[in-house]
């Protein structure tokens, strides 16, 4: 809460969070208009087409900012979760032919409609959980076609869901079989679709899985340098597997943010350092896949920025749980309750280019906020994991979402 907060917060800075103890928020037209304590309030002096919410004894929140997902696909993926019980690596199941080639290959023969239904009622379960604000990303179709038919649901949904919707080009996901031994051919053809994706402004980022057995850094240069044409800012995947030079590569096409991190060196640290880049770390996919977490700490500590995602897809976080990213970021990578409240709301924001109208209670910011159920402290949320704390989402302004009262 706050009108004077920068566009994002780092170190320190994000274990301030200001609150205000019986409080009024005022909403017009879809803005936040006002708020302060109860005893400033000088009264209501127009009562005409008033609609008054009484949250005694709850928590008024910003809404959450899921920076990172995957939202769009056709079908669930739990006989590779059965896989990696009997020990299979998440690289092993995509030499057989699964992981994101297996979405593909289903999503190819999935009809629009379909498509766009999934997502909707996905939308719809991630505003139970508190979520204002997502970004979801391409990249389960890997031809021309299926690439294209992502990005259209996206638009669709920008324009039908109340959730804001930021849409990232990731054609670049992984590599068609046919493909493995020419990934510069692959992405000829996904760059072929830029002019199409420009013209129809079916997306607001471009993004590509650089890391060992993906895509290499050259590979990404090429992709990024020729997407700039069209206006399409890097939202990058990379270090989950391997710190190799990518975050600073990113960071030098002007990534908006990098993703996953999952292993960072002291060469990484320095290259955030020195940029404007967001960090981005998405524990569920570590929680998952029983890979390292990323190193929230060590960001902090560095007096680094930090945004927290789901990174919400099949294979690897089959959670859209914003209030469980919250669990985890405390539980896993030892974030006060304050911190990873920052890191998912104004951070995420950040890492979407919605800082100016997301991600805080602030004046003439979007009224995006949460109200939970009746808790004795904020540290409750994160610490009853599995709970769904949030009672009503209120997104431009409007009840978006209300638990029954059964």
């Amino acid at each position: 809460m706050g009108d004077d907060l920068p566009p994002a917060l780092k170190g320190k800075a994000l274990q301030e969070i200001q609150s205000i103890q019986n409080a009024y928020l005022a909403i017009e037209n879809e803005r936040i208009v006002d708020y302060g304590s109860m005893d400033d309030l000088l009264g209501i002096t127009d009562w005409n087409g008033l609609s008054i919410i009484d949250a005694q004894d709850k928590l008024v929140l910003p809404a959450f900012c899921d920076s990172h997902t995957h939202t769009v696909f056709a079908q669930s993926r739990e006989a590779e979760f059965v896989d990696k019980i009997h020990g299979l690596t998440y690289e092993q199941i995509a030499s057989k032919g699964g992981g994101i080639l297996n979405s593909a290959r289903v999503l190819q023969k999935t009809d629009e409609e379909v498509l766009y239904q999934l997502a909707y009622d996905r939308l719809n379960e991630m505003l139970a959980t508190g979520t204002g604000a997502v970004e979801i990303k391409s990249g389960y179709g890997l031809t021309q076609e299926a690439e294209l038919k992502m990005l259209r649901v996206i638009k669709r949904l920008k324009e039908s869901h109340p959730i804001t919707i930021k849409a990232t080009f990731l054609g670049a996901h992984a590599y068609p079989t046919e493909y493995r031994e020419n990934h510069r051919a692959y992405l000829d053809l996904m760059i072929a679709l830029l002019p199409t994706i420009a013209e129809e402004q079916l997306a607001d980022y471009i993004d590509i899985f650089c890391e060992k057995g993906y895509f290499s850094i050259d590979e990404m240069q090429y992709l990024m340098t020729k997407a700039r044409d069209f206006g399409l800012i890097p939202k990058v995947h990379v270090n989950q597997f391997n710190a190799f030079g990518g975050i600073q590569a990113a960071i030098d096409l002007g990534a908006l943010s990098v993703d996953h991190l999952e292993e960072l060196n002291d060469e990484d640290i320095s290259a955030l350092q020195n940029s404007s880049c967001m960090p981005t770390l998405l524990p569920s996919c570590s929680f998952f896949l029983n890979i390292p977490f990323g190193q929230a700490r060590t960001l902090l500590n560095h007096d680094l920025p930090l945004a927290l995602a789901t990174d919400f897809n099949p294979g690897t976080t089959p959670s859209s749980n914003m209030m469980f990213i919250w669990s985890l970021a405390c539980i896993k990578l030892r974030l006060t309750p304050e911190e990873a409240l920052s890191a998912m709301t104004l951070n995420g924001a950040y890492a979407m280019g919605l800082s100016e109208s997301h991600g805080s209670i602030s004046r003439g910011k979007k009224a995006n906020i949460i109200i939970t159920d009746t808790v004795p402290s904020l540290a409750y949320l994160p610490y009853s994991f599995g709970k769904n704390c949030v009672h009503t989402t209120i997104l431009n302004g409007h009840i978006a979402y209300q638990k029954s009262q059964l």
